[in-house]
Protein backbone atom coordinates (compact mmCIF):
# COMPACT_ATOMS: atom_id res chain seq x y z
CA UNK A 1 0.00 0.00 0.00
CA UNK A 2 0.99 3.48 -0.89
CA UNK A 3 1.51 6.17 1.92
CA UNK A 4 -1.27 8.58 1.46
CA UNK A 5 -0.75 12.07 0.50
CA UNK A 6 -1.74 14.16 3.51
CA UNK A 7 -2.46 17.96 2.73
CA UNK A 8 -1.12 20.58 4.95
CA UNK A 9 -2.52 21.11 8.00
CA UNK A 10 -4.36 24.59 7.82
CA UNK A 11 -6.59 23.42 5.10
CA UNK A 12 -10.00 22.03 4.73
CA UNK A 13 -8.67 18.48 3.43
CA UNK A 14 -6.13 18.39 5.13
CA UNK A 15 -7.89 18.81 8.45
CA UNK A 16 -10.23 16.05 7.45
CA UNK A 17 -7.70 13.80 6.61
CA UNK A 18 -6.13 13.65 9.95
CA UNK A 19 -9.46 13.61 11.46
CA UNK A 20 -9.32 16.90 14.22
CA UNK A 21 -12.61 17.92 15.54
CA UNK A 22 -11.55 21.20 13.31
CA UNK A 23 -12.67 19.61 10.28
CA UNK A 24 -15.68 19.14 11.16
CA UNK A 25 -16.26 22.64 12.25
CA UNK A 26 -14.21 23.78 9.36
CA UNK A 27 -16.53 21.86 7.05
CA UNK A 28 -19.77 22.93 8.48
CA UNK A 29 -18.78 26.62 7.91
CA UNK A 30 -17.64 26.20 4.38
CA UNK A 31 -19.44 26.18 1.10
CA UNK A 32 -21.32 22.91 1.15
CA UNK A 33 -19.63 21.74 -2.18
CA UNK A 34 -16.26 22.48 -1.01
CA UNK A 35 -17.03 20.03 2.23
CA UNK A 36 -18.65 17.25 0.76
CA UNK A 37 -15.87 17.27 -1.89
CA UNK A 38 -13.38 17.13 0.49
CA UNK A 39 -15.15 14.65 2.71
CA UNK A 40 -15.55 12.21 -0.31
CA UNK A 41 -11.81 12.57 -1.27
CA UNK A 42 -11.21 11.13 2.49
CA UNK A 43 -13.95 8.78 1.99
CA UNK A 44 -12.65 7.36 -1.14
CA UNK A 45 -8.87 7.98 -0.57
CA UNK A 46 -8.28 6.48 3.38
CA UNK A 47 -5.70 9.04 4.54
CA UNK A 48 -4.57 6.62 7.22
CA UNK A 49 -1.12 5.80 7.63
CA UNK A 50 -2.09 3.01 9.84
CA UNK A 51 -6.25 1.56 9.20
CA UNK A 52 -6.69 -0.92 11.35
CA UNK A 53 -5.89 0.75 14.72
CA UNK A 54 -6.72 4.45 13.29
CA UNK A 55 -10.65 5.57 13.40
CA UNK A 56 -12.40 7.55 10.83
CA UNK A 57 -15.47 5.57 9.81
CA UNK A 58 -18.19 7.67 12.83
CA UNK A 59 -16.16 10.92 12.28
CA UNK A 60 -16.62 10.64 8.52
CA UNK A 61 -20.26 9.45 8.50
CA UNK A 62 -21.69 12.26 11.00
CA UNK A 63 -20.11 14.66 8.75
CA UNK A 64 -22.21 13.16 6.21
CA UNK A 65 -25.13 13.44 8.01
CA UNK A 66 -24.27 17.06 8.97
CA UNK A 67 -23.89 18.17 5.92
CA UNK A 68 -27.00 16.01 3.87
CA UNK A 69 -24.52 14.15 1.81
CA UNK A 70 -25.71 12.01 -0.78
CA UNK A 71 -23.81 8.80 -1.74
CA UNK A 72 -23.52 8.44 -5.63
CA UNK A 73 -19.46 9.27 -5.07
CA UNK A 74 -19.11 6.19 -2.56
CA UNK A 75 -20.97 3.88 -5.05
CA UNK A 76 -19.33 4.54 -7.85
CA UNK A 77 -16.50 3.78 -5.98
CA UNK A 78 -18.00 0.80 -4.65
CA UNK A 79 -19.57 -0.58 -8.23
CA UNK A 80 -16.25 0.73 -10.25
CA UNK A 81 -14.10 -1.14 -12.92
CA UNK A 82 -11.42 -1.65 -9.75
CA UNK A 83 -13.40 -3.78 -7.97
CA UNK A 84 -13.48 -6.23 -10.09
CA UNK A 85 -9.35 -6.82 -9.87
CA UNK A 86 -8.43 -4.90 -6.89
CA UNK A 87 -9.77 -7.44 -3.41
CA UNK A 88 -7.24 -5.05 -1.11
CA UNK A 89 -9.42 -4.49 1.82
CA UNK A 90 -7.75 -0.76 2.59
CA UNK A 91 -9.28 -0.08 -0.64
CA UNK A 92 -12.94 -0.13 0.02
CA UNK A 93 -12.86 -0.58 3.94
CA UNK A 94 -13.37 2.61 5.14
CA UNK A 95 -15.96 3.81 2.34
CA UNK A 96 -18.18 0.42 3.69
CA UNK A 97 -17.09 1.38 7.92
CA UNK A 98 -18.51 4.81 7.03
CA UNK A 99 -22.07 3.17 5.14
CA UNK A 100 -22.71 0.70 8.11
CA UNK A 101 -22.90 3.98 10.39
CA UNK A 102 -24.86 5.26 8.28
CA UNK A 103 -27.02 2.46 8.14
CA UNK A 104 -27.15 2.63 12.05
CA UNK A 105 -28.22 6.26 12.14
CA UNK A 106 -30.93 5.18 9.66
CA UNK A 107 -29.81 5.70 6.19
CA UNK A 108 -31.86 3.66 4.23
CA UNK A 109 -29.33 4.19 0.99
CA UNK A 110 -26.50 2.99 2.94
CA UNK A 111 -28.01 -0.06 3.99
CA UNK A 112 -29.65 -0.97 0.27
CA UNK A 113 -25.61 0.08 -1.52
CA UNK A 114 -24.02 -2.49 1.80
CA UNK A 115 -26.59 -4.99 0.72
CA UNK A 116 -25.86 -4.54 -2.74
CA UNK A 117 -22.02 -4.63 -2.33
CA UNK A 118 -22.27 -7.83 0.02
CA UNK A 119 -23.59 -9.94 -2.41
CA UNK A 120 -22.17 -8.47 -5.66
CA UNK A 121 -18.36 -6.94 -4.43
CA UNK A 122 -14.92 -8.26 -4.04
CA UNK A 123 -14.33 -6.98 -0.43
CA UNK A 124 -18.13 -8.61 0.51
CA UNK A 125 -17.14 -10.09 3.85
CA UNK A 126 -16.47 -6.71 5.11
CA UNK A 127 -19.49 -5.35 4.27
CA UNK A 128 -21.36 -8.34 5.40
CA UNK A 129 -20.17 -7.89 8.67
CA UNK A 130 -21.26 -4.68 8.52
CA UNK A 131 -24.76 -5.85 7.82
CA UNK A 132 -24.40 -8.09 10.55
CA UNK A 133 -24.54 -5.10 12.98
CA UNK A 134 -27.45 -3.39 11.35
CA UNK A 135 -29.43 -5.07 9.59
CA UNK A 136 -32.65 -7.23 10.02
CA UNK A 137 -33.21 -11.03 9.75
CA UNK A 138 -34.96 -11.04 6.75
CA UNK A 139 -32.41 -8.70 4.79
CA UNK A 140 -29.17 -10.98 5.91
CA UNK A 141 -31.69 -14.19 5.09
CA UNK A 142 -31.81 -12.11 1.04
CA UNK A 143 -27.81 -12.80 0.99
CA UNK A 144 -27.66 -16.35 1.53
CA UNK A 145 -27.63 -17.30 -2.08
CA UNK A 146 -25.19 -14.58 -3.76
CA UNK A 147 -23.05 -14.88 -0.87
CA UNK A 148 -22.90 -19.38 -1.65
CA UNK A 149 -22.59 -18.47 -5.17
CA UNK A 150 -19.11 -16.96 -4.85
CA UNK A 151 -18.13 -20.91 -3.52
CA UNK A 152 -18.35 -23.37 -6.31
CA UNK A 153 -19.97 -27.04 -5.18
CA UNK A 154 -16.40 -28.08 -5.51
CA UNK A 155 -14.19 -29.57 -2.99
CA UNK A 156 -12.34 -26.82 -3.42
CA UNK A 157 -15.15 -24.39 -3.54
CA UNK A 158 -16.11 -26.17 0.34
CA UNK A 159 -13.11 -25.93 1.36
CA UNK A 160 -13.22 -21.84 0.46
CA UNK A 161 -16.69 -21.87 2.01
CA UNK A 162 -15.30 -23.84 5.34
CA UNK A 163 -12.70 -20.89 5.50
CA UNK A 164 -14.83 -18.17 5.06
CA UNK A 165 -17.11 -19.08 7.65
CA UNK A 166 -14.45 -20.48 10.05
CA UNK A 167 -12.63 -16.83 9.78
CA UNK A 168 -15.93 -14.34 9.72
CA UNK A 169 -16.19 -11.83 11.91
CA UNK A 170 -19.59 -11.31 12.88
CA UNK A 171 -21.07 -15.08 12.72
CA UNK A 172 -24.89 -13.97 12.86
CA UNK A 173 -25.84 -13.73 8.85
CA UNK A 174 -23.45 -17.66 8.79
CA UNK A 175 -25.77 -18.82 12.03
CA UNK A 176 -29.49 -17.84 10.42
CA UNK A 177 -27.77 -18.92 6.89
CA UNK A 178 -27.62 -22.69 9.00
CA UNK A 179 -31.26 -22.58 10.33
CA UNK A 180 -32.56 -21.78 6.53
CA UNK A 181 -35.50 -23.39 5.40
CA UNK A 182 -33.66 -23.65 2.10
CA UNK A 183 -31.70 -27.30 2.26
CA UNK A 184 -29.36 -26.47 -0.41
CA UNK A 185 -28.56 -23.42 1.79
CA UNK A 186 -28.81 -24.80 5.08
CA UNK A 187 -26.90 -27.69 4.53
CA UNK A 188 -23.80 -26.23 2.65
CA UNK A 189 -23.67 -23.70 5.68
CA UNK A 190 -23.74 -26.32 8.25
CA UNK A 191 -21.71 -28.42 6.32
CA UNK A 192 -18.83 -25.24 6.33
CA UNK A 193 -19.35 -24.64 10.03
CA UNK A 194 -18.38 -28.80 10.87
CA UNK A 195 -15.29 -28.53 8.44
CA UNK A 196 -13.89 -25.69 10.33
CA UNK A 197 -14.34 -26.49 13.49
CA UNK A 198 -12.85 -29.83 12.42
CA UNK A 199 -10.02 -27.79 11.00
CA UNK A 200 -9.70 -26.01 14.15
CA UNK A 201 -9.34 -29.22 15.99
CA UNK A 202 -6.60 -30.85 13.69
CA UNK A 203 -4.34 -28.03 14.36
CA UNK A 204 -4.59 -28.18 18.11
CA UNK A 205 -4.10 -31.84 17.72
CA UNK A 206 -0.82 -31.26 15.71
CA UNK A 207 0.50 -28.30 17.41
CA UNK A 208 4.39 -26.60 16.33
CA UNK A 209 6.93 -25.89 18.43
CA UNK A 210 9.01 -26.86 21.91
CA UNK A 211 7.26 -30.32 23.76
CA UNK A 212 8.14 -30.86 26.98
CA UNK A 213 11.24 -32.31 27.88
CA UNK A 214 13.08 -29.98 25.61
CA UNK A 215 16.21 -28.74 26.37
CA UNK A 216 17.95 -25.22 26.42
CA UNK A 217 20.01 -25.92 23.05
CA UNK A 218 16.63 -27.74 21.97
CA UNK A 219 14.75 -24.10 21.86
CA UNK A 220 17.70 -22.39 20.75
CA UNK A 221 17.64 -24.72 17.75
CA UNK A 222 13.73 -23.48 17.19
CA UNK A 223 14.37 -20.22 17.80
CA UNK A 224 17.49 -20.40 14.27
CA UNK A 225 14.96 -22.44 12.22
CA UNK A 226 12.29 -20.40 12.89
CA UNK A 227 14.36 -17.14 11.72
CA UNK A 228 15.98 -19.40 8.67
CA UNK A 229 12.42 -19.86 7.77
CA UNK A 230 11.76 -15.47 8.13
CA UNK A 231 10.24 -16.28 11.41
CA UNK A 232 11.43 -13.76 14.38
CA UNK A 233 10.83 -16.64 17.29
CA UNK A 234 12.39 -14.27 19.67
CA UNK A 235 9.99 -13.84 22.23
CA UNK A 236 8.49 -17.16 22.84
CA UNK A 237 11.97 -18.95 22.60
CA UNK A 238 12.46 -16.99 25.50
CA UNK A 239 9.33 -18.05 27.20
CA UNK A 240 10.26 -21.35 26.58
CA UNK A 241 13.79 -20.73 28.40
CA UNK A 242 12.02 -19.84 31.17
CA UNK A 243 10.29 -23.09 31.50
CA UNK A 244 13.39 -25.19 30.15
CA UNK A 245 15.98 -23.17 32.12
CA UNK A 246 17.73 -23.63 35.36
CA UNK A 247 21.07 -21.90 37.05
CA UNK A 248 23.04 -24.60 35.64
CA UNK A 249 22.37 -22.98 32.30
CA UNK A 250 23.18 -19.69 32.84
CA UNK A 251 26.89 -19.65 31.46
CA UNK A 252 25.27 -21.15 28.15
CA UNK A 253 22.91 -18.73 27.75
CA UNK A 254 24.93 -15.92 28.66
CA UNK A 255 27.14 -17.45 26.06
CA UNK A 256 24.49 -17.52 23.18
CA UNK A 257 24.04 -13.90 23.65
CA UNK A 258 27.10 -12.94 23.57
CA UNK A 259 28.46 -14.75 20.48
CA UNK A 260 25.39 -17.62 18.96
CA UNK A 261 23.75 -17.38 16.21
CA UNK A 262 21.43 -15.13 15.52
CA UNK A 263 18.26 -16.62 16.38
CA UNK A 264 19.49 -17.82 19.68
CA UNK A 265 21.19 -14.82 20.19
CA UNK A 266 18.26 -12.96 19.74
CA UNK A 267 16.37 -15.45 22.24
CA UNK A 268 18.79 -15.24 24.85
CA UNK A 269 19.11 -11.70 25.06
CA UNK A 270 15.46 -11.85 25.53
CA UNK A 271 15.52 -14.67 28.57
CA UNK A 272 18.20 -12.50 30.15
CA UNK A 273 16.47 -9.05 30.06
CA UNK A 274 13.52 -10.51 31.16
CA UNK A 275 14.64 -12.27 34.41
CA UNK A 276 17.11 -9.35 34.73
CA UNK A 277 20.61 -11.01 34.34
CA UNK A 278 23.31 -8.68 35.58
CA UNK A 279 24.80 -9.36 32.73
CA UNK A 280 22.18 -8.12 30.28
CA UNK A 281 22.77 -4.73 30.01
CA UNK A 282 26.50 -4.94 28.81
CA UNK A 283 25.55 -7.93 26.18
CA UNK A 284 22.33 -5.53 25.00
CA UNK A 285 25.25 -2.88 24.66
CA UNK A 286 26.82 -5.09 22.40
CA UNK A 287 24.48 -6.63 20.31
CA UNK A 288 23.37 -2.86 19.49
CA UNK A 289 26.52 -2.52 17.56
CA UNK A 290 26.20 -5.91 15.74
CA UNK A 291 26.66 -6.36 12.00
CA UNK A 292 23.53 -8.13 12.03
CA UNK A 293 20.24 -5.68 11.92
CA UNK A 294 17.95 -8.78 13.36
CA UNK A 295 20.58 -9.23 16.37
CA UNK A 296 20.57 -5.18 17.10
CA UNK A 297 16.98 -4.63 17.02
CA UNK A 298 16.29 -7.70 19.35
CA UNK A 299 18.89 -5.89 21.45
CA UNK A 300 16.78 -2.85 21.12
CA UNK A 301 13.52 -4.65 21.57
CA UNK A 302 14.92 -6.30 24.71
CA UNK A 303 15.36 -3.17 26.51
CA UNK A 304 12.78 -1.36 25.92
CA UNK A 305 10.95 -4.48 28.19
CA UNK A 306 13.40 -4.75 30.93
CA UNK A 307 11.76 -2.87 34.34
CA UNK A 308 13.86 -1.83 37.44
CA UNK A 309 16.29 0.66 37.95
CA UNK A 310 19.16 -0.67 36.40
CA UNK A 311 17.54 -0.04 33.35
CA UNK A 312 16.48 3.47 33.93
CA UNK A 313 20.13 4.35 35.09
CA UNK A 314 21.81 2.72 32.11
CA UNK A 315 19.14 4.74 29.72
CA UNK A 316 20.65 7.81 31.60
CA UNK A 317 23.87 6.99 30.23
CA UNK A 318 22.30 5.73 26.38
CA UNK A 319 20.33 9.02 26.07
CA UNK A 320 22.48 10.88 23.80
CA UNK A 321 23.69 7.97 21.95
CA UNK A 322 22.71 9.21 17.79
CA UNK A 323 21.14 5.20 17.46
CA UNK A 324 18.46 3.28 17.75
CA UNK A 325 19.35 2.23 21.33
CA UNK A 326 19.84 6.10 22.28
CA UNK A 327 16.14 6.25 20.98
CA UNK A 328 15.10 3.11 22.99
CA UNK A 329 16.81 5.24 25.91
CA UNK A 330 14.89 7.85 25.71
CA UNK A 331 11.79 6.01 25.56
CA UNK A 332 12.52 3.95 28.81
CA UNK A 333 13.39 7.16 30.90
CA UNK A 334 9.81 8.91 29.41
CA UNK A 335 7.89 5.78 30.62
CA UNK A 336 9.76 4.89 33.71
CA UNK A 337 12.42 7.76 34.61
CA UNK A 338 11.33 10.38 37.41
CA UNK A 339 11.80 13.85 37.84
CA UNK A 340 15.08 14.45 37.39
CA UNK A 341 15.16 12.99 34.08
CA UNK A 342 12.27 15.32 32.61
CA UNK A 343 15.39 16.93 31.00
CA UNK A 344 16.42 14.19 29.10
CA UNK A 345 12.78 13.34 27.99
CA UNK A 346 12.13 16.91 27.05
CA UNK A 347 15.54 17.05 25.06
CA UNK A 348 14.94 13.52 23.14
CA UNK A 349 10.89 15.16 22.03
CA UNK A 350 12.89 18.05 20.52
CA UNK A 351 15.65 16.59 19.06
CA UNK A 352 12.64 13.67 17.41
CA UNK A 353 10.33 16.21 16.13
CA UNK A 354 13.25 18.13 14.69
CA UNK A 355 14.92 14.88 13.06
CA UNK A 356 11.99 12.82 12.32
CA UNK A 357 9.13 15.35 12.07
CA UNK A 358 5.55 14.93 13.85
CA UNK A 359 4.88 11.26 13.15
CA UNK A 360 8.00 9.38 14.19
CA UNK A 361 7.17 6.27 16.01
CA UNK A 362 9.12 7.59 18.96
CA UNK A 363 6.96 10.29 19.49
CA UNK A 364 4.44 7.78 21.00
CA UNK A 365 6.27 7.17 24.09
CA UNK A 366 7.93 10.78 24.73
CA UNK A 367 4.55 12.65 24.49
CA UNK A 368 3.39 9.94 27.08
CA UNK A 369 6.34 10.81 29.23
CA UNK A 370 5.98 14.74 28.51
CA UNK A 371 2.44 14.29 29.84
CA UNK A 372 3.56 11.79 32.74
CA UNK A 373 6.44 13.81 34.34
CA UNK A 374 4.48 17.12 34.03
CA UNK A 375 7.07 18.89 31.56
CA UNK A 376 5.30 22.07 31.38
CA UNK A 377 7.72 23.70 28.91
CA UNK A 378 7.06 20.37 26.56
CA UNK A 379 3.55 22.34 25.71
CA UNK A 380 4.82 24.27 22.57
CA UNK A 381 6.56 21.66 21.04
CA UNK A 382 3.54 19.23 22.17
CA UNK A 383 1.15 21.61 20.23
CA UNK A 384 3.02 21.82 17.22
CA UNK A 385 2.81 17.89 17.46
CA UNK A 386 -1.16 17.64 17.83
CA UNK A 387 -1.21 20.23 14.86
CA UNK A 388 0.63 18.54 12.19
CA UNK A 389 1.13 14.74 12.74
CA UNK A 390 -0.49 12.80 10.45
CA UNK A 391 -1.36 10.21 13.17
CA UNK A 392 -5.09 10.13 14.94
CA UNK A 393 -3.59 8.21 17.61
CA UNK A 394 -0.43 10.14 18.22
CA UNK A 395 -2.85 13.29 18.16
CA UNK A 396 -5.17 11.35 21.04
CA UNK A 397 -1.73 10.83 23.16
CA UNK A 398 -0.13 14.40 22.60
CA UNK A 399 -3.79 15.59 23.60
CA UNK A 400 -3.65 13.85 26.61
CA UNK A 401 -0.40 15.07 27.48
CA UNK A 402 -1.37 18.63 27.21
CA UNK A 403 -4.22 18.39 29.46
CA UNK A 404 -1.29 17.58 31.69
CA UNK A 405 1.04 19.81 30.74
CA UNK A 406 -0.85 23.14 28.93
CA UNK A 407 -3.45 25.16 30.82
CA UNK A 408 -5.05 26.45 28.18
CA UNK A 409 -6.20 23.19 26.69
CA UNK A 410 -9.27 22.97 28.45
CA UNK A 411 -10.06 26.60 26.51
CA UNK A 412 -8.12 25.96 23.39
CA UNK A 413 -7.44 22.59 21.36
CA UNK A 414 -9.72 21.00 24.55
CA UNK A 415 -12.64 22.24 22.39
CA UNK A 416 -12.12 21.15 19.28
CA UNK A 417 -11.21 17.48 20.49
CA UNK A 418 -14.93 16.99 21.32
CA UNK A 419 -15.44 16.76 17.54
CA UNK A 420 -12.31 14.75 17.23
CA UNK A 421 -12.14 10.91 15.25
CA UNK A 422 -10.89 8.75 18.19
CA UNK A 423 -13.45 8.04 21.09
CA UNK A 424 -10.57 8.02 23.40
CA UNK A 425 -9.90 11.73 22.27
CA UNK A 426 -13.53 12.93 22.77
CA UNK A 427 -12.95 11.14 26.20
CA UNK A 428 -10.20 13.60 27.19
CA UNK A 429 -11.77 16.31 25.90
CA UNK A 430 -15.24 15.88 27.44
CA UNK A 431 -13.05 15.60 31.11
CA UNK A 432 -11.76 19.14 30.44
CA UNK A 433 -13.04 21.37 28.00
CA UNK A 434 -14.26 24.27 29.51
CA UNK A 435 -18.31 24.39 29.59
CA UNK A 436 -18.31 27.78 29.50
CA UNK A 437 -17.79 28.08 25.66
CA UNK A 438 -21.68 27.32 24.45
CA UNK A 439 -20.26 24.87 21.53
CA UNK A 440 -19.45 23.13 24.55
CA UNK A 441 -22.24 22.97 26.39
CA UNK A 442 -23.95 21.75 23.11
CA UNK A 443 -21.70 19.08 22.06
CA UNK A 444 -21.54 17.45 25.32
CA UNK A 445 -25.67 16.75 25.42
CA UNK A 446 -25.18 16.00 21.65
CA UNK A 447 -22.44 13.55 22.71
CA UNK A 448 -25.02 12.06 25.73
CA UNK A 449 -27.26 11.25 23.34
CA UNK A 450 -25.96 9.89 20.37
CA UNK A 451 -26.61 6.33 20.73
CA UNK A 452 -23.60 5.38 18.41
CA UNK A 453 -20.73 7.30 20.91
CA UNK A 454 -18.94 4.77 22.87
CA UNK A 455 -19.87 4.20 26.50
CA UNK A 456 -16.44 5.78 28.23
CA UNK A 457 -17.15 9.25 26.52
CA UNK A 458 -20.57 9.52 27.35
CA UNK A 459 -19.79 8.32 30.93
CA UNK A 460 -17.18 11.19 30.97
CA UNK A 461 -19.84 13.48 29.26
CA UNK A 462 -22.32 12.66 31.99
CA UNK A 463 -19.84 13.28 34.89
CA UNK A 464 -19.33 16.81 33.78
CA UNK A 465 -22.81 17.70 32.51
CA UNK A 466 -24.22 19.69 35.76
CA UNK A 467 -28.00 20.91 36.53
CA UNK A 468 -27.68 23.81 33.65
CA UNK A 469 -26.62 21.37 30.95
CA UNK A 470 -29.00 18.58 31.53
CA UNK A 471 -30.11 17.03 28.31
Amino acid sequence: MFEPFIAPSGTLLGLLQRGRGDGTLHALAAPRAEALAALNHCVLNDPRHDWQVENRSLYYARLYLDLHGGLEEIEAHLFGAEDLFDAEENRTGLALAVLGHLASYGRRDALTLLRRYAATGANWAWALDELALRDDDAGLRSLAVPVLARFPATAEGDAELASAVRDAFEPRPWRLWAEDRRDAVASRIRAAREQGSFDRWQRQMRPSGPRPGWSVQAVFDWAQEGLERGTALHGPAARCLTAVAGPQDRAAIVEAARSGPDGARCAALHYLAESRDPAVLDLIEAAAGSDSRTVAEAAVSAFERMCGEAAVDRARGWVHRPDPLGAAAAGVLASRGGARDAHLVLGALRETVRAEGPDATALYTLVDGAGRLGIACAAPVLRHVYRETASSQLRGRTARALAATDPTFPTGFAVECLWDCEETTREVAALHAETGDVRVAERLRRLAADPAEEAEVQTAVRNRIGPDLQV
